[in-house]
């Protein structure tokens, strides 16, 4: 009979293979099984008792393993893999802000990108933030959008996450605080069901500086995960969700799995389940599949 939990350790591949004693360490600290290989060198599954009082904490495995550069979560056996995928956008299924880029471009990139910042970091509050960005924007053209495009790059990981949970009848939405021309773009590139964003103003060929309709902010992130998980018919239990910002907390916090990608201090403080160190295939692993299994088309 296969043990209520399991610690999967997933690697940094550009730091190197997931090393023996890093394996050893982490079975030490949950009394664990031999290791179920989920990829050579790269990630194993750990079956263990579930914590109990005394035992070592997720943050304290957490902690250990960090200098080996590998992520560890402490999880249940049951339910593992997840009907609904809801996505964050920027700096997590792609590996930059757009928003910023746009503003780079267009040269009012500091201040919109110390908006972004506070407002990542909780310190100013999303719709503000976004409005006061978006003003900057304003007589801008909006041809620009076509040459921040042109640079976008997918995070590692992000078509064979959203592909794989596609291949096991998941439902998969891409819901970002970001623009919909670009999540329309970045949805079609990994295969994402659905995605939604904020509607920026366009006129004349220009940026007017206003969004065209209400704002998607926190609050409508975690209203699309209910909706979505309601129309699967299934519990919020069943949802991955993941993010990096203050804007993603309530998703991650509502669903069954919200793992914190890469995330800004505020959020790892919050959000205890955490992919610190690897790429977006760290969520596959994290229900228990094995790369043989992911889709890489």
């Amino acid at each position: 009979m296969s043990l209520p939990a399991v610690l999967t350790l997933i690697a940094d591949r550009k730091s190197g293979p997931l090393k023996p004693e890093a394996i050893d360490v982490a079975r030490t600290l949950v009394k664990g099984n031999a290791p179920i290989v989920l990829s050579p060198g790269e990630a194993v599954d750990i079956p263990c008792p579930p914590p109990r009082p005394g035992s070592a904490s997720a943050a304290t495995i957490r902690a250990t393993l960090a200098p080996y550069r590998v992520d560890a979560l402490l999880l249940k056996t049951r339910g593992r893999r997840r009907a609904v995928l809801v996505a964050d956008m920027d700096s997590t299924i792609v590996t930059g802000e757009t928003l910023d880029e746009l503003a780079d471009l267009l040269g009012c990139g500091e201040d919109v990108a110390a908006i972004t910042r506070a407002s990542m970091n909780g310190e100013l509050d999303f719709e503000t933030a976004l409005e006061q960005r978006v003003a900057l924007l304003a007589g801008k053209p909006a041809s620009v959008l076509e040459n921040v495009w042109a640079s976008v790059t997918l995070t590692e990981g992000a078509r064979e996450l959203v592909q794989t949970m596609r291949k096991h009848n998941g439902r998969t939405a891409l819901v970002s605080g970001g623009f919909t021309w670009f999540t329309q773009r970045v949805a079609e590139l990994c295969g994402f069901d659905e995605n939604y964003g904020n509607a920026l103003e366009i006129e004349d060929g220009k940026i007017t500086g206003r969004l065209a309709g209400p704002i998607l902010g926190p609050d409508a992130k975690r209203d699309h995960l209910e909706r979505l998980t309601a129309e699967r018919g299934v519990q919020l239990r069943a949802a991955l969700t993941t993010g990096d910002g203050a804007n993603d907390i309530p998703m991650l916090a509502s669903a069954g799995l919200g793992l914190a990608f890469h995330a800004k201090p505020n959020v790892r403080r919050i959000i205890s389940t955490q992919i610190n160190f690897a790429s977006l295939r760290a969520h596959l692993f994290a229900q228990g599949y094995h790369a043989k299994d992911f889709v890489t088309d």
